[in-house]
């Protein structure tokens, strides 16, 4: 067997092992883990390329819902000399998944100090590092109206004056969701919707769809304007017991 077999067959049992994680955090919880895949790789690649158009300069990245790690792998392969990931997950399966990954990942070798992992919510940790970039798997539509605001907010307090915030939601799961949501139910969603268009038109700079994903999957970035903005400022630095 050569090594470019070797290499395909631990990549698909990587897979494999993933998709069957998520299946079942699904089960347990699908309204914080959102998905019963993990992202691909050509919407991973559309999640990092935030990171990736800034070439060879000092980052630090913010990765939020990270689940088994599909994006993680795709910003530590972009991470430049002197740049510093933070992966947080509130999923303590995920969480573990994750820190064994960043321990035995390759790139990593010799630089523990690039990368750290996180369990919690990221609305709730101390979080005092401010970032370049934030990548968001975080489920945004299964979470309450008040939920959303409190985490795109700190998104934003967290994000330095033009920094850049990538996140994504599946496409055509709307209208299924609306048909058989209580009213209740779709009451929120449609909530949830409003408050995503809002910060959509006041900071966003684009958006891509990404049909080679399953489900297919729209992109958005979003910036933090240089100006002052409603958003209240946040001071800069890390407490938290997992560091």
């Amino acid at each position: 067997m050569n090594d470019s077999t070797t290499r395909a067959d631990r990549i698909f049992a990587r897979h494999r092992s993933d998709g069957w994680t998520f299946l079942t955090e699904a089960a347990r919880d699908l309204r914080t883990v959102g998905a019963v895949a993990p992202s691909g790789r050509i919407l991973a690649r559309a999640l990092t390329a935030a990171v990736g158009v800034q070439g060879h300069r000092s980052l630090s990245v913010l990765e939020a819902g990270a689940g088994t790690g599909a994006v993680t792998r795709a910003l530590i392969a972009q991470l430049a000399p002197g740049s510093h990931l933070d992966i947080v997950d509130a999923n303590p399966r995920f969480a573990e998944r994750l820190r064994h990954l960043v321990h035995a990942h390759p790139l990593l070798a010799g630089r523990p100090e690039q990368v750290h992992v996180h369990e919690g919510y990221v609305e709730h940790l101390k979080l005092s590092r401010c970032y370049d970039v934030i990548v968001s798997g975080l489920p945004l539509t299964n979470f309450t109206p008040h939920q959303v605001e409190t985490i795109m907010d700190r998104y934003l307090q967290l994000l330095h004056a033009e920094g850049t915030l990538t996140y994504f939601a599946y496409l055509g799961t709307r209208p299924t969701r609306i048909l058989f949501a209580s009213r209740a139910e779709a009451r929120r969603h449609q909530a949830v919707d409003e408050i995503m268009s809002d910060y959509q038109r006041r900071y966003g700079t684009g958006c891509e769809t990404v049909w080679g994903n399953v489900p297919p999957a729209r992109v958005w970035r979003l910036r933090r304007p240089s100006l002052p903005s409603p958003v209240p400022p946040t001071s800069c630095n890390f407490v938290d017991a997992d560091r």
